[in-house]
């Protein structure tokens, strides 16, 4: 088929599509309101007629080129007047749709990337940037299969139950939960986040597990035991540890605390517990007695098998010289001593 032949296919294939198209806009009359019906038609008519001028213009030149008798390869001619014919109308589209946007008419922009365009993520993202977001959701769900885009869209246009449904689909129990305390509903809440934090507490994520409890669940005691938990059984023990001491805002209770974990601390994790009281000697002056007498045991304890523990005394006695000067004598004499 030479060029001039698919232009005319094309256009008799074209005229056809208008009139079935019309056919179509008019029989919708029947089920949508008369002004809608008009406006898609009238968005309808300047499309083709912008093809048709595309065309005419086509048919133009390719006269042209017949009676000066440049004619092309065949298969690379009908590539070429395919290729222009296609681009040419798809930048039309293009434009049209950005006109659209300029006007803030997002919904006959979104009209152009779905049904001329057959760009179904375009449509659905200038919907959403409209503020269509239940419009944007069923394109997202329907014609792109994306549940993820579609429960957020959902979730902006507060239709909080579909939004849950598809979450639950793809499995993000915090959001259902976070969406069915929105609801007020705070027994569903509570059941997905008691799976959130299920699941930090078998991958040894206590602390975050904790704060599910505190900040969601607003359970507090239940926050602390899972702390208590992690540091006891050492998954992620130190920070466990050191949240479980910044949870308590009484410095008698934190004092009280300080002192009875400690008394069950067993020997291989004194060292790191003593880690953690450089944090609880800084807080309040109140603390720092018994932070440092504990400290005290610990490195007595541990200074014979761990001599640069020595070290941690300086963090105990921050404004203290004579100790530094002893730190220092000690460090020397003991160096003396494996000299000799």
């Amino acid at each position: 088929m030479n060029n001039q032949k698919f232009i005319n296919k094309f256009s008799a294939a074209f005229f056809i599509l208008v009139v079935i198209k019309v056919i179509a806009l008019l029989a919708q009359l029947f089920h949508q309101s008369f002004w809608s019906v008009v406006g898609t038609l009238l968005i309808f008519i300047i499309i083709a007629f912008i093809i048709f001028i595309v065309i005419t213009r086509l048919e133009d030149k390719e006269k042209e080129k017949n009676i000066h008798g440049k004619r092309g390869a065949a298969s690379g001619g009908n590539f070429y007047v395919e290729s222009t014919l296609f681009d040419k109308i798809r930048n039309k589209y293009e434009d049209l749709a950005q006109s659209y946007i300029r006007e803030k008419d997002y919904r006959k922009a979104a009209k152009v990337y779905i049904n001329l365009l057959r760009d179904n993520y375009r449509g659905a993202k200038i919907l959403e940037e409209g503020g269509f977001y239940n419009e944007a959701a069923v394109i997202y769900l329907n014609k792109l299969k994306n549940k993820s885009e579609a429960a957020h869209c959902y979730e902006k246009a507060k239709q909080y139950r579909k939004a849950i449904e598809l979450y639950k689909e793809l499995e993000h129990k915090e959001k259902v939960g976070d969406l069915y305390r929105e609801i007020n509903d705070p027994k569903n809440a509570n059941t997905y986040y008691q799976m959130v934090v299920d699941d930090y507490v078998k991958n040894n994520q206590m602390v975050k597990g904790s704060l599910i409890y505190r900040k969601k669940m607003e359970m507090p005691e239940e926050a602390q035991q899972i702390l208590l938990r992690g540091w006891e059984a050492d998954k992620d023990a130190f920070n466990c540890l050191n949240n479980y001491f910044a949870n308590i805002f009484d410095v008698k209770n934190l004092e009280h605390e300080i002192q009875t974990i400690y008394q069950k601390t067993p020997s291989e994790k004194k060292i790191m517990y003593l880690e953690a009281l450089k944090y609880e000697f800084k807080k309040d002056p109140y603390l720092q007695g018994t932070t440092r007498n504990i400290a005290y045991e610990i490195i007595a304890e541990k200074i014979g098998s761990h001599s640069e523990i020595v070290n941690e005394l300086k963090y105990f006695n921050p404004h203290d010289d004579v100790i530094l000067k002893d730190i220092s004598r000690y460090k020397t004499g003991r160096n003396k001593m494996f000299r000799n």
